[in-house]
């Protein structure tokens, strides 16, 4: 985290839960081609998931500085400082996760081997990320930038798996320390073919991978040497697994991580049925690909369901069961695990997520100038819940309602994206399934706007852009900025309407009457079946003539 209002998360302590000591439990991000995209777009997409992350959209406008100029370094996650690097000379602008020239990078946390984390380091992954799309213009140059600050200056964080794309390429990187007094990390990287897909959840994706392909695959030149070392691994070169070395599977890895990843699998290419044993934890189960080829070309819309998945049609499903409640709300509090009568359970952890703090989907176009053909989809809270909002990747300011410095995780206010989209969601889990139906009528009806004005809109920014790049930019931010603040008005009227027509728990119908529709059949049975006959009413004895 570098110290300005672009990166202030003072406030924000990334929870990461761990099952057998290895699995963090955290964010989520898939990845799409441009050959496996409806539009020829390369998407990426990032669910930031934390209970105490304050989602906001940062802005970092481009900038020149004076040779020699020092940057301090601050985590990310806690606001601890770390240290300072050499500042560039120039950097460029980033919206989000996403810089002028359409790179985009994201990130899960994977955790690794503890004794690998070196406390020394100054870079920790979210500096490595912003920093990156500040000194970028494509993809393979922010793997350098990011690989190469770690070995001048080490790496502090546990073990990370990035998303890092550009309008052409998508890559997977993934990246842990060498161990306390060791600068730098081990790291490799590899190239998504075109025309498939990917994912990572917090679990470390890359095994085997070609040692001689610098085209498609990159890595540290001693990234086996260190594994060898520690003892991590003692087979052949070729052998060698990444992510078995470094972040080994158990069953918190399989269920609460890898899990994601089945669920995005098996929607994209339900042809290929993959079986759901490795989700469901069993060791020896087979482990998923790196990437797969997706029966049909996938739309950034679709993408967007994805993100919103709860496991719906598989034996997972949140939806369903005594956790769900009498209304299916597919959200369960936490902690993850629990113990009853000295007996260890867990709750699912699907893709959607109610500690979502911000989550996006990105899009890269290549036939389009860079700040035009970047469209940064952005939204808070939770994902289900949320509405994604265009926000191009060459505007200079964002909307005042999702802007750092409008609020904060500690106090509520109506002038925050944050806050109203926490009050309707949060509204909505105590009678969930009767009330995500009205927000989902307003969530199709908002995204379906934009996505019916994106072509106008690029259409007239490409023109502006011959004549004036600096009109287009700010007609573009102009747009941005308008459905931003849009968004937010009618979530906050979209809130008062539920209020109103749920109130009490009951339910007003279209002409304004009160109506008590009850729990359903099914939630009276649970009620009735679990103290039988407590609550059954009595017969009345017949009266005597």
């Amino acid at each position: 985290m570098i110290k300005n209002r672009w990166f202030r998360k003072g406030l924000l302590t990334m929870v990461l839960l761990f099952l057998s000591g290895s699995a963090g439990i955290a964010c989520t991000n898939f990845l799409i081609t441009r050959g496996a995209s409806v539009d020829g777009s390369v998407i990426v997409t990032y669910a930031a998931d934390s209970h105490e992350l304050y989602g906001e959209l940062y802005y970092k406008p481009a900038a020149l500085y004076t040779k020699g100029t020092w940057l301090d370094i601050y985590e990310w996650d806690t606001g601890k400082k770390l240290g300072k690097i050499l500042q560039a000379e120039r950097t460029y602008s980033v919206v989000g996760n996403m810089n002028e020239f359409q790179v985009v990078i994201g990130e899960t946390t994977y955790g690794g081997r503890k004794e690998l984390q070196d406390p020394k380091g100054i870079m920790d992954y979210g500096s490595l990320m912003f920093i990156a799309l500040q000194r970028s213009r494509s993809a393979r140059e922010a793997i350098t930038v990011m690989t190469g600050l770690v070995e001048e200056y080490g790496y502090y964080s546990s073990g990370e798996s990035f998303s890092v794309a550009d309008s052409r390429e998508a890559w997977i990187l993934e990246m842990i320390g060498k161990g306390p007094g060791k600068k730098g990390a081990v790291w490799v990287a590899r190239r998504i073919p075109d025309g498939f897909v990917s994912a990572h959840a917090n679990q470390a994706r890359i095994r085997r991978f070609p040692l001689n392909d610098p085209e498609n695959c990159l890595y540290a030149p001693d990234v086996i040497q260190v594994a060898r070392e520690k003892g991590y691994f003692s087979g052949k070169d070729g052998d060698f697994s990444f992510a078995d070395a470094y972040a080994p599977l158990d069953f918190g890895a399989r269920r609460f991580c890898e899990s994601r990843v089945w669920s995005m699998f098996r929607r994209v290419s339900p042809s290929q049925k993959f079986p759901l044993e490795y989700a469901l934890g069993k060791v020896d189960a087979e482990p998923l690909p790196l990437w797969i080829r997706p029966d049909s070309k996938v739309s950034a819309q679709q993408v967007m369901a994805l993100m919103r998945d709860h496991f719906e049609d598989s034996p997972m499903d949140l939806t369903v069961g005594i956790g769900a409640g009498p209304y299916g709300c597919p959200y369960r509090w936490r902690p993850l695990t629990w113990e009853v009568d000295k007996k260890q359970y867990f709750n699912e952890r699907a893709t959607a997520t109610q500690q979502t703090g911000f989550s996006f989907v990105a899009q890269c176009r290549s036939w389009l100038p860079a700040p035009i053909g970047g469209i940064f989809w952005f939204g808070v809270d939770d994902a289900n819940s949320s509405v994604y909002v265009p926000m191009y990747c060459g505007i200079r300011a964002v909307p005042e309602a999702y802007a750092v410095g409008t609020g904060d995780f500690h106090h509520f206010s109506w002038d925050s994206a944050f806050w109203v989209f926490n009050f309707v969601s949060n509204y909505a889990y105590s009678r969930y399934k009767d009330m995500i139906r009205d927000i989902k009528i307003e969530q199709r009806n908002l995204e379906g706007r934009f996505f019916a004005e994106v072509p106008g809109v690029d259409q007239a920014a490409k023109e502006m852009y011959k004549r004036s790049p600096l009109q287009a930019l700010e007609y573009l931010t102009a747009y941005s900025v308008s459905r931003g603040q849009m968004t937010v008005h009618k979530w906050r009227k979209l809130g008062e309407f539920l209020l109103v027509k749920y109130l009490d728990g009951n339910v007003k119908d279209e002409m304004g009457h009160v109506t008590h529709p009850g729990y359903p059949e099914s939630w009276y049975k649970r009620v009735a079946s679990e103290k039988d006959g407590f609550f059954q009413i009595p017969a009345e004895p017949e009266k005597k003539n």
